[in-house]
C-alpha cells in the first residue's frame, strides 16, 4: 500500500484503506501465508449476505461493487506480497463475485427515472427563496457537488456570462477536506451562465456582500462562492466541515414537500435530474435551452 500510496491522491489512498478494512474485519486474524482462496470467497459470501457492520443498516449485505472494490485491493496486496515472495501464489486471484450476485441487485435496484424539463422548472421555483438557490442551479448545470463548493467568486465572470471550473473540495472520512484541481483536463472548463444562473449569483454575491458588511472583521472573507451567512464554506457549529448532502438532501425534501415535484432518486442527496434539454452532463450547452428561471 505504502508503495502504491507514492502515485496516489491523498482521498484515493483513503478510499483503498476504507475498502481493505472490509476484508481485515474478518481475515486480519489470518496470516498471509496462511490464507486460502476458500477464506477470500467465505468472506466475499459472507460481505454479500450481511456485511454491513455501521449504520441503520448493519447486518444487511453490502452492495456488489462495494464487495468488488474490496475483492480488487486485496488482489492488489496479494500481488505486491507474491512479487516480494511472501507467497507462493494470489489465492484470491481467480476470484469474483458470482453472476447470481450480480443479477440479484440488477434485479432489485429500482429504476431512477430523471426529472424531465417541467419537473426541473418546479423544484428551480420551489427553491427560489432558498439563500442556497444558486448553487443549488449550478447542480442543475451538472456541476458535481465537489466543484460546486470547491467554486470561488474569481472563478466566476459575471461580466462575461462564464464560469470555470477548476477546484474541487472533498470531504475524507467526515472531518478532514482535501481540496485539489479537477480530475482531468476534461474536467476544467469553462461554462457559459445561463441568465437565471447569473441573476441568482448576482443576488447570491450581493447578499454576501451586506453580510460582510454587516459583520465587519467578523465576516470569514474566504473567497468561495458557497458559504454561510458568516463567510465560511458550510460547517457545524464548532466549525467542523460538513458533507454537502447535510444541506442539499433537506433541500429536496422540503421542495418534496411544499410543491408536487416528483423524488427522483433514491437518496436525495443525488439529483436525478434530466437535464440534457437545458445542459449536458458536463455543463456543455444543448441547442434547447428552457427559461429555467420562469
Amino acid at each position: 500500500m505504502e508503495k502504491k500510496a507514492e502515485d496516489l491522491e491523498e482521498a484515493t489512498i483513503y478510499n483503498y484503506r476504507a475498502t481493505l478494512d472490509r476484508v481485515r474485519g474478518k481475515l486480519g486474524n489470518i496470516k498471509l501465508q496462511e490464507l486460502t482462496g476458500e477464506d477470500v470467497e467465505a468472506w466475499m459470501l459472507w460481505a454479500l449476505r450481511c456485511g454491513r457492520v455501521r449504520g441503520p443498516e448493519a447486518g444487511q449485505g453490502l452492495g456488489v461493487t462495494s464487495v468488488d472494490m474490496s475483492l480488487a485491493r486485496l488482489k492488489d496486496v496479494l500481488n505486491r506480497v507474491k512479487s516480494k515472495r511472501l507467497v507462493n501464489v494470489n489465492v484470491a486471484s481467480e476470484l469474483g463475485i458470482p453472476r447470481k450476485a450480480r443479477k440479484a441487485e440488477r434485479k432489485v435496484k429500482a429504476e431512477i427515472i430523471p426529472w424531465n424539463v417541467s419537473e426541473v422548472h418546479t423544484f428551480v421555483q420551489g427553491m427560489s427563496g432558498d439563500r442556497l438557490y444558486a448553487p443549488l442551479l449550478l447542480s442543475l448545470m451538472g456541476l458535481r457537488p465537489a466543484e460546486v463548493v470547491g467554486l470561488r467568486w474569481s472563478d466566476i465572470d459575471l461580466t462575461n456570462d462564464t464560469l470555470t471550473v477548476a477546484n474541487t473540495r472533498t470531504m475524507m472520512g467526515n472531518k478532514t477536506v482535501i481540496e485539489k484541481d479537477t480530475k482531468s483536463m476534461a474536467g476544467e472548463r469553462v461554462l457559459p451562465l445561463p441568465i437565471p444562473v447569473k441573476d441568482a449569483l448576482k443576488k447570491f454575491k450581493a447578499l454576501q456582500a451586506a453580510e460582510k458588511m454587516t459583520l465587519g472583521t467578523g465576516y470569514v472573507d474566504s473567497g468561495y462562492m458557497c458559504v454561510n451567512a458568516v463567510g465560511q464554506v458550510h460547517t457545524t457549529g464548532n466549525s467542523a466541515p460538513v458533507r454537502t448532502s447535510s444541506w442539499r438532501s433537506p433541500r429536496y425534501v422540503v421542495c418534496a414537500s411544499t410543491t408536487p415535484v416528483r423524488r427522483a432518486s433514491p437518496t436525495w442527496p443525488i439529483m436525478a435530474c434530466r437535464i440534457t434539454s437545458w445542459h449536458d452532463g458536463r455543463g456543455t450547452p444543448t441547442s434547447r435551452q428552457p427559461s429555467v428561471g420562469t
